[in-house]
């Protein structure tokens, strides 16, 4: 089929991508033509494993290309996807759909022959219904369907997601629409994915309750742990204790210091405005969103206690500014919380990301920027670990002692085990279990 993904951002360029790698000719759209020049010369705008080796396949194979020309882009699609920024708007946390009802009416008018319009960016309820008006309305003679098809894509690994998914959720009316998105996705039915066809409304809501949830998941586990802390428990013990109950799982138990990235400080928030919106407000979601905020400062707070209650003057080594591993994705990530913080209450940052460097020194004036983890920790009073880059988890212990001034390390992310921390002598701190000093002490 002939594809054209209007957006090539995160999502839209993951996507465009692998359908292309599906067999299909795209073509990724996007008004920046500074992207689009570097997307032609090879240069990816993003950090995501193998995406760069897949694009680079299948733009030689003709099966991907990149335009700023939305009209004739969409005039030669069977299928377009809205792929556009949906950020939270000030004020009141809905999701800004500017974006979306303009490339709506920029699709309209270029229509050419049947076309499925289907919104893969992520839009409350309703959205799909106001596209199709929007469609209607600018060209009345316009042949068309509107589909919901929300992307469920992990910032690190979305090319696996994305070709090997545990479901498709596609939202729609019409049974054409249907058999063009089945036609879509057809090497997903032969390795007998899941796919959930629904109604365009429950399409989109889908997408709001799997994020809320698993945000719900990480909030749980992060207060979990400061019980723990407050009562002698082991937070690894209590997650994996509950996470061996078929009916709530392993995954997204892991305490830290609060969730972050473009989907789910933005997709919490756009729930509970449009929770109260309809008149149905969500008070569980509400309570996530405000305690994840809460949990980035109290990170700080944690930091600056096991400093013995001031960093004034002190040198404090981070490692790990993104919000997550394997991306370079500054988006709402905890560092951005933590480091000023430290730097308010007179610490100096140095720093090192192994991919984030570039976009954090934007948001982190001050900070002293290093060449890797050995470098930051040079003359360091303490080290924070804020993302659990896997080149975090294998430091060399004996050498990160001998560069700092004092062997301490806030561990946020609970990537040692104490007793190692301990018999290498150092005073650890991580979250949810017990805090230990270097001469084996807890």
């Amino acid at each position: 089929m002939r594809v054209a993904m209007i957006g090539s951002g995160y999502v839209g360029l993951v996507s465009g991508a692998c359908f292309s790698e599906f067999g299909h000719e795209v073509v990724c759209v996007d008004n920046d033509a500074g992207k689009i020049g570097r997307l032609r010369e090879g240069h990816v705008p993003i950090y995501e494993p193998g995406l760069d080796a897949l694009i680079e396949r299948n733009v030689a194979a003709n099966r991907l290309s990149f335009t700023t020309d939305l009209p004739s882009a969409v005039a030669s699609a069977e299928a377009v996807f809205i792929a556009v920024g949906t950020p939270s708007r000030r004020g009141d946390g809905e999701a800004d759909l500017s974006y979306v009802y303009a490339a709506a009416e920029e699709i309209a008018r270029a229509i050419s022959g049947y076309t499925v319009v289907v919104t893969k960016s992520t839009v409350p309820v309703g959205t799909g219904r106001e596209v199709e008006r929007i469609v209607r309305e600018t060209n009345p003679d316009a042949d068309f369907d509107v589909a919901s098809n929300p992307e469920f894509l992990r910032e690190g690994a979305a090319i696996e997601d994305f070709m090997r998914p545990d479901r498709v959720v596609v939202g729609t009316e019409s049974e054409r629409a249907r058999n063009a998105m089945r036609e879509l996705y057809r090497p997903l039915f032969l390795i007998e994915t899941p796919v959930l066809f629904t109604t365009l409304e429950t399409s989109e809501l889908i997408k709001y309750a799997a994020n809320t949830f698993l945000a719900t998941k990480i909030t749980f586990i992060n207060e979990m742990a400061d019980i723990c802390e407050a009562a002698g428990a082991d937070v690894h013990d209590v997650a994996r204790g509950i996470g061996l109950d078929g009916r709530i799982g392993r995954k997204f138990l892991h305490p830290g210091p609060g969730y972050g990235g473009s989907c789910f400080p933005k997709d919490t928030r756009a729930l509970v405005s449009m929770a109260r919106r309809v008149g149905a407000p969500s008070r569980i979601v509400e309570t996530v969103v405000s305690v994840n905020d809460r949990r980035k400062k109290d990170m700080a707070e944690k930091v600056i206690a096991a400093c013995g209650g001031s960093v004034a003057g002190k040198a404090i080594a981070v490692l790990g500014l993104t919000f997550k591993p394997g991306t370079d994705d500054m988006r709402e990530a905890p560092s951005l919380d933590i480091v000023p913080a430290l730097q308010a209450a007179g610490g100096a940052i140095k720093a090192y990301d192994p991919e984030g460097m570039e976009e954090a020194k934007a948001m982190l004036p001050g900070v002293a920027w290093c060449a890797d983890a050995y470098d930051t920790v040079d003359g360091a009073d303490a080290l924070v670990i804020i993302t659990e880059w896997n080149q975090f988890r294998a430091l060399d212990l004996d050498r990160v002692k001998a560069a700092m001034t004092t062997p301490l390390m806030i561990d946020l992310r609970n990537i040692y085990e104490q007793s190692v921390m301990a018999e290498a002598g150092f005073d650890y701190h991580c979250v949810g279990r017990p805090s230990v000093m270097g001469n084996g002490e807890a």
